[in-house]
């Protein structure tokens, strides 16, 4: 019984963190809109698009410093050698 209550809070706090595209796209606009750029207007497409490109950035950075430090996955770097 214990055992089934720390699996469903530990499954719990894995899928809390979890946002799907549809709401990131909603919390995007939010932010893009507090800025002051009207939904439609290039200017907020611009946000939009910077918004997306820093998230591409940082999850890149956080790959090249994972666990096995910076640049293991790097230029040249393979999983596995084709002979």
């Amino acid at each position: 019984m214990r055992t089934r209550w720390y699996v469903a809070v530990i499954l719990a706090a894995a899928l809390g963190g979890c946002v799907t595209p549809a709401e990131q796209r909603a919390a995007d606009e939010g932010r893009c809109r507090s800025y002051g750029f009207r939904q439609g207007s290039d200017p907020f497409a611009n946000c939009l698009m910077a918004l997306d490109l820093d998230r591409s950035a940082a999850q890149r950075a956080r790959l090249e410093t994972s666990f096995y430090g910076p640049g293991f996955y790097g230029p040249g770097w393979y999983p596995y050698r084709r002979w």
